[in-house]
């Protein structure tokens, strides 16, 4: 996909901002210690899935075991955990007794990272066990420095998809969300996490009427910039807008576009695959900002390979997640 400076400028918004190439994602990377074992590259847990849409679980769990970390643990309903155990022998099975979410994993401060939200549905009972995995890890938050880097017994955490929805339904959980995590929105979900925010008071926007044929609160990608930036702001999280030159908005402000991607991968499950490899990457033991730099670049890489191979009508969620190579 070529890059459209200009149409990036303009999305700015006059804020300070950077490309994401090739080279800057060479400069981030990571080795790999010939003396280690798989605890030495960090644990992820995903919390996807439920009966109907383990899909998303099987696209999350593999785009996690593409990412480089050692181990990856999957929480789905136990109805469906041979549904894991087929597709990934490798990641380990958490089970949880309800139909969907319904209860908080154990022992959360042995993972580095947790991803939450693909596939999950809106359930009551799942809106309860979000709301309580939040509290349990703002409790281990109260002991994290003022960094965005993994520390011992406070995992980073990645929101996406119902998750997201959730929190916007229920505006009061905006301060539950820990520092420095990562909310993964498309438009749609950045919408609806823009308009809860502006309804509890959290972040103000007074500018313009917006774009009511798309239904959005911004009339212009500018507007969208500038929201997402404040709510990054207000939560302290990073904001990843999924989309054409996916943007990537850390609470310090400055904006970073990426350049890889095409419109082949707007199909269902392409975000779910960003889940986990964002999470995955972050149990790594990178900051939660370089890993959503790293996890939207070699995505957007994965789907541009997928295409050359398939073509952009063809492929399928599937075929970006077995072309995904970090190196």
């Amino acid at each position: 996909m070529k890059t459209d400076i200009s149409e990036i400028k303009e999305r700015a918004g006059g804020q300070d901002y950077e490309l994401i190439t090739g080279d800057t994602i060479a400069g981030m990377l990571k080795g790999r210690e010939k003396d280690s074992h798989k605890g030495t590259y960090g644990h992820v847990l995903l919390i996807t899935g439920s009966t109907g849409m383990m899909g998303a679980a099987v696209l999350s769990a593999g785009g996690a075991l593409k990412s480089g970390c050692g181990l990856v643990t999957v929480h789905v309903p136990f109805q469906e955990r041979h549904v894991i155990h087929i597709a990934h022998p490798s990641a380990i099975v958490d089970c949880d007794h309800g139909t969907s979410f319904s209860e908080v994993p154990a022992n959360l401060m042995k993972y580095r990272a947790i991803g939450i939200g693909s596939g999950l549905g809106q359930s009551q009972e799942c809106i309860s066990a979000l709301k309580s995995t939040l509290e349990r890890i703002s409790l281990m938050e109260s002991e994290k420095s003022d960094t965005d880097a993994w520390q011992e017994g406070s995992p980073a955490v990645i929101l996406d998809a119902d998750a997201l929805n959730i929190i916007s339904s229920h505006p009061e959980m905006f301060g539950l969300i820990p520092k420095m995590s990562v909310l993964t929105p498309h438009a749609g979900e950045l919408s609806r996490l823009i308009s809860g925010a502006v309804s509890s008071g959290l972040i103000e926007w007074k500018g313009t009427t917006g774009n009511p044929r798309a239904g959005y609160p911004w009339k212009n990608p500018a507007e969208l910039t500038l929201l997402a930036r404040r709510l990054a702001s207000a939560t302290g999280s990073v904001i990843v807008v999924k989309g054409c030159n996916t943007m990537i908005c850390p609470p310090s402000g400055k904006l970073h576009f990426n350049t890889t991607g095409n419109p082949g991968m707007a199909k269902g499950g392409s975000g779910d695959i960003l889940t986990g490899l964002l999470a995955g990457i972050c149990a790594r033991g990178y900051t939660t900002t370089e890993a959503s730099v790293l996890a939207v670049w070699f995505h957007g890489k994965a789907g541009d390979d997928a295409a050359a191979g398939t073509g952009m009508e063809s492929m399928c969620a599937s075929d970006i997640l077995e072309h995904i190579c970090i190196r």
